[in-house]
């Protein structure tokens, strides 16, 4: 039987705030353990939680970047359930009165084509805390840190839309480019930024019936997101085809181990007993609030894409690529307007800068090389004063911090010859100094003669110590062995 999968997302982004939801507690990442929840985010007694407005633009904020229904009233309910990194025994949420209502999101797959997936709600609510399982603390025992605990989230829930780990991974990543591009939220998911709860079901090819859900809950990598996805799929499909059901249940994937287990039965809203929360009035955001907000926006991925290929002549894949993240695209926009060569900026960001900081672990905002270092370079190449392959020894020193490509291409000599008198006199010497190989050349036929010139090129390199044009030696070799002919 041929079979159909069916993906809904839902997604917590932190948002970027420098205080929690409801309390002036810091949100800084990387603290000490328990040092940023105060007396509010524990709900002890006689305290009262206060709206961090910052959050509730925010929200609305990315509800106007998708195009979505702004909830003019909102709700704060109390979500009831029982675990020990949630010290209030209840997490304050939104359900029936979301601040951000239906809205879509088009992403862009491999083969170029395009799908709208819907955006059922974006609901506001304060982040539960973290239990811990390793570290210092004594064999068998879990510790509990608390400083997540009130931090804002907005919870993104996808229709059933995606059909694959490929438009879910590609629906993931354009939620990133936005959230981040509009600056409210970090993105570090090894942080926690964003987590990704991902539903997934079944069903034969052809049916409109959904098949029995289930949840794999706080994926943080878009690797781990789809191999939780295909696992799953071929677990459920495996399990239907051997006359099993599936069972509605929340699961979690270690990435590390690759091992995808049942966690719980999967709960409905009425096991969570949601109640309005008696302490929160309800949230009204009036038109002037949602105008002051929509013009303040910044420029949004899919606007910037278009702004990359009429202003600086990229294709659509390159400025897909740049766009997608605002600190890449501001990093790009500075190397190209400093070296006026957009596309070789482009080639020089998305390749070996990216690969860089990739196996670093860094991001463009922590590039040790600037991007006035790597304009200066891509003038460099541009005016042949080096070529490609000098580039990378150039680009390595940069990162190595010996200086600015200028002053690297002099303390190491690695100025490019493009002299034609200098070359010729290199060229006419490596043939002369290698007769057989000319015979050899002479009397091969023209198509053996192609593959022949490498070797040529080796020597005239090594005898130039690399530094010779490839370009007009390419030239000038094939002038003098016609001549030869």
């Amino acid at each position: 039987m041929n079979w159909e999968t069916v993906i809904g997302l839902e997604v917590h982004v932190q948002l970027a705030t420098k205080t929690k939801i409801f309390s002036a507690a810091s949100t800084t990442f990387g603290a000490t353990p328990n040092t940023q929840a105060c007396a509010i985010d524990l709900a002890m007694p006689g305290t009262l939680p206060v709206l961090n407005k910052q959050a509730v633009n925010y929200a609305i904020m990315f509800g106007l970047a998708i195009d979505a229904e702004i909830c003019q009233e909102s709700v704060f309910e109390r979500k009831n359930y029982f675990y020990p990194d949630l010290p209030k025994g209840y997490q304050t949420t939104q359900l029936e009165k979301p601040i951000v209502g239906r809205g879509s999101v088009t992403i862009q797959l491999a083969d170029g084509t395009e799908k709208a997936i819907r955006i059922h709600h974006a609901h506001l609510e304060e982040d539960a805390g973290k239990s811990t399982h390793e570290g210092d603390l004594p064999y068998g025992m879990s510790g509990v840190d608390l400083n997540r605990a009130g931090t804002p989230l907005i919870e993104i829930v996808s229709e059933p839309d995606m059909r694959s780990a490929e438009e879910a991974i590609a629906f993931a990543k354009k939620l990133h480019s936005i959230v981040t591009s509009i600056k409210i939220c970090d993105g570090e998911m090894s942080q926690g930024s964003m987590r990704f709860d991902v539903n997934v079901s079944v069903r034969p090819a052809g049916s409109s019936t959904l098949g029995i859900r289930t949840e794999t809950k706080n994926l943080n990598s878009y690797k781990f997101m789809e191999e939780a996805i295909e696992r799953e799929v071929e677990r459920q499909i495996d399990l239907i085809e051997d006359g099993g059901t599936v069972a509605q249940e929340t699961r979690l994937y270690n990435g590390d181990t690759k091992v995808a287990k049942s966690m719980r039965s999967k709960e409905e809203a009425n096991d969570y007993r949601y109640f309005p929360c008696p302490d929160l009035l309800p949230v009204l955001v009036s038109d002037e609030t949602i105008e002051e907000l929509r013009q303040a926006l910044p420029e949004l991925p899919d606007a910037r894409q278009n702004r990359f290929v009429s202003q600086y002549a990229l294709s659509d894949y390159d400025s897909a690529i740049i766009a997608s993240d605002s600190n890449m695209s501001a990093f790009f926009e500075t190397v190209a307007k400093d070296s006026n060569n957009p596309k070789l900026a482009a080639n020089w960001v998305m390749g070996e800068l990216s690969g860089s900081l990739n196996n670093a672990g860094l991001g463009f905002t922590e590039s040790p090389v600037s991007a006035k270092q790597l304009a200066g370079m891509v003038v460099r190449i541009a005016d042949n004063s080096i070529s490609g392959k000098m580039a990378k020894q150039v680009f390595e020193a940069m990162w190595q911090g010996e200086g600015t490509a200028d002053e690297i291409i002099e303390s190491k000599g690695l100025k490019q010859v493009s002299d034609s008198g200098a070359l010729e006199k290199i060229v006419v010497d490596v043939l002369a100094a290698n007769a057989v190989m000319v015979e050899d050349f002479i009397n091969s036929d023209e198509s053996k003669r192609k593959k022949k010139l490498g070797g040529f090129m080796g020597q005239i390199m090594k005898a130039s110590k690399g530094q010779a044009n490839p370009q007009q030696v390419n030239q000038i070799l094939l002038q003098k062995l016609n001549e030869l002919l």
